[in-house]
């Protein structure tokens, strides 16, 4: 846990979960923008950093997408729980671009040539503390080394879908992509070759 500073005075932390991940419950003190201190408590979930990758081939115009079963997803309404999604994966102790290397050859089957690290974010700053690092990647037909699908044993089973970008930026309209990071890296990727810059 960060140290108190001038802005946040730490009162307590309790673990309220320790399953999967670690939930804790937090009291501090904020000072607010009139000087007044203000006593509040949050939780947040901490599950480590991560990476995602969008693979793209600029040349064919073409991105390579997975899609999984995501319980919060189902749980809060999609029909079927299934996302159509960039890989990633949690770092796990590792630095980003190993972590992002790795799930990408798992989960997608392609050796990545050349990731590019484009940009960092918090997700869902509100609860989570999960910070994700960014990257894409050019492919070619033939970076697919295996047949990817992820680990079996940590329980995934993923699809790799291969689409024209086109289709994947008009399924963000649809709703048929609704995942934060996959929406942000193919925007990212479309402004770019917009661009002329990839």
């Amino acid at each position: 846990m960060p140290a108190s500073t001038e802005q946040v005075k730490l009162q307590s932390v309790e673990v309220l979960s320790d399953h999967w991940y670690t939930l804790r419950k937090v009291t501090f003190d904020l000072r607010r923008r009139d000087g007044q201190w203000q006593t509040l408590s949050r939780e947040a979930y901490d599950r480590g950093n991560g990476a995602a990758l969008l693979l793209y081939d600029p040349r064919r115009r073409t991105v390579v997408l997975t899609r999984q079963f995501r319980l919060p997803a189902f749980l809060n309404g999609s029909d079927d729980g299934m996302l159509i999604e960039t890989c990633a994966g949690l770092l796990d102790g590792d630095d980003p671009e190993t972590c992002i290397r790795r799930e990408a050859e798992e989960e997608t089957g392609y050796r990545v040539r050349q990731p590019r690290k484009v940009f960092e974010a918090y997700m869902s700053p509100g609860s989570v503390t999960e910070k994700l690092h960014f990257f894409i990647a050019e492919y070619a037909p033939q970076d697919r080394i295996r047949t990817g699908g992820g680990l079996a044993h940590e329980g995934e089973d993923i699809e790799v879908i291969e689409m024209p970008l086109a289709e994947a930026l008009a399924g963000i309209g649809s709703g048929v992509i609704e995942d934060g990071k996959t929406v942000m890296l193919l925007q990212h990727v479309a402004l770019m070759l917009q661009s002329g810059a990839g």
